[in-house]
């Protein structure tokens, strides 16, 4: 008896050995809270950095290539410049080697790998070196040698004052959930729920478990073949994550629109992105003039009276005159009966107590994307970005659905 206990412990000993990093994987991947900044209209989360555990409010941007945040008095035993040449500045597409003449400091090493973090909300590009660290998430996860950049933050312009930073979500090899993906062996899928002005949202990564009331609807991502970051290489694809929308209808009718708008051609315009810091969504200028006819006039056949515009928007109703029921607006997408249905919550902005305004604007007659799906028309609707399958799967608005991005 004692000998097939001993070769019993044996064995598990073992096993558990063997196991050891199997046992370190978060069973619900990566959960991360998303707060909006009322004043801003940002979206953002928070997470915790390196050995001291430094708090990051990162606004959440679906388009940029990486995390980076202020390091101006970040200290960690744990970070690391990554070094220019070496395989994991190939991994970031590092460009150059970054220096620094003052005493080392997070941010400020010579023969770093050079990292180029871009600021959306002032159209601007820095010159900056990568580094790792350990990521801490509110879910007891600890991602480790998580590639970012430092930033100083007095070029945080344009931020929600709360912010400290930027995730980025885009389709490279250092955003955070490709990073989770290859460390603990789960699919390179996350989900981004963004609240309204109430609630919190959240960001799982690495397939987590969430629950909708109904099942959600999927369509492909499709890939711009030129590359929309401000600095690139000739033949980089893009990083964003564009839909392949093949027409627009209000309240069931189509647009009379010209298809080419809505396709990406070889320069890589046109087409439909999806964006977490576009405020509104922006539509090319000849799609945008039909869409709002059409509204004025689906919404003055329910009673929905129009009154004077509030910039920047130019169809504006009074509210007194709005009923439970707006018209509705779909984005028709490939497959039978397919479309991603924007209502009411999603498609006005209640600009004063007395107006309310279609929550789109007008991106002129020359924009390099024809539609840019924005932060208003997210909030309260679940989306999954799955990048093994290539595909988006959405929820439209939960809130039909008697529930909320505080509730998933």
């Amino acid at each position: 008896m004692a000998s097939s206990l001993h070769t019993l412990f044996f064995f598990l000993a073992i096993f558990i050995c063997s196991s050891g990093y199997a046992a370190n994987v978060p069973s619900n991947g990566l959960v991360l809270p998303v707060g909006k900044d009322t004043k801003t209209s940002q979206y953002y989360t928070t997470l915790q950095m390196g050995s001291n555990h430094a708090t990051v409010n990162a606004v959440i941007d679906l388009g940029s290539q990486f995390l980076w945040f202020a390091c101006d008095s970040y200290a960690s035993s744990t970070y690391n410049p990554i070094p220019c040449g070496s395989k994991k500045c190939e991994i970031a597409k590092g460009i150059g080697c970054a220096g620094c003449n003052l005493p080392p400091r997070p941010g400020c090493t010579n023969d770093t790998c050079g990292a180029s973090p871009y600021n959306p909300f002032e159209n601007m590009l820095y010159s900056e070196g990568f580094a790792e660290d350990t990521l801490y998430s509110k879910n007891n996860v600890k991602v480790s040698e998580l590639p970012f950049s430092c930033f100083q933050s007095e070029y945080l312009i344009g931020f929600a004052s709360i912010a400290t930073g930027m995730l980025g979500l885009a389709r490279t090899e250092i955003s955070l959930h490709k990073q989770v993906a290859n460390k603990f062996k789960l699919p390179d899928k996350f989900a981004l729920c963004i609240p309204s002005d109430k609630g919190v949202g959240k960001i799982y990564i690495g397939g987590g478990r969430y629950t909708t009331p109904k099942s959600l609807v999927s369509t492909p991502l499709i890939i711009n073949p030129v590359s929309t970051y401000p600095i690139y290489t000739e033949g980089d694809p893009s990083d964003e994550y564009f839909i392949d929308v093949k027409s627009i209808r209000v309240n069931g009718r189509p647009l009379a629109i010209k298809t080419s708008y809505l396709t990406i051609d070889e320069k890589g315009v046109g087409g439909t992105k999806i964006s977490t810091i576009n405020n509104f969504t922006v539509l090319h200028n000849s799609i945008y003039k039909p869409l709002t006819r059409a509204f004025v006039k689906a919404a003055a056949n329910m009673k929905i009276k129009s009154i004077a515009a509030v910039a920047p928007f130019r169809a504006c109703f009074s509210v007194e005159s709005i009923s439970s029921f707006v018209p509705t607006i779909d984005l028709v997408l490939p497959g039978k009966n397919v479309y991603w249905r924007i209502h009411g919550a999603n498609s006005l902005v209640k600009v004063n107590n007395n107006v309310s305004c279609l929550a789109f604007v007008d991106g002129g007659k020359e924009p390099r994307t024809s539609v840019v799906i924005g932060g208003h028309q997210l909030e309260d609707n679940l989306l999954e970005f799955d990048l093994v399958s290539s595909k988006l799967s959405f929820s439209s608005s939960l809130l039909l659905q008697n529930s909320s991005c505080s509730r998933v």
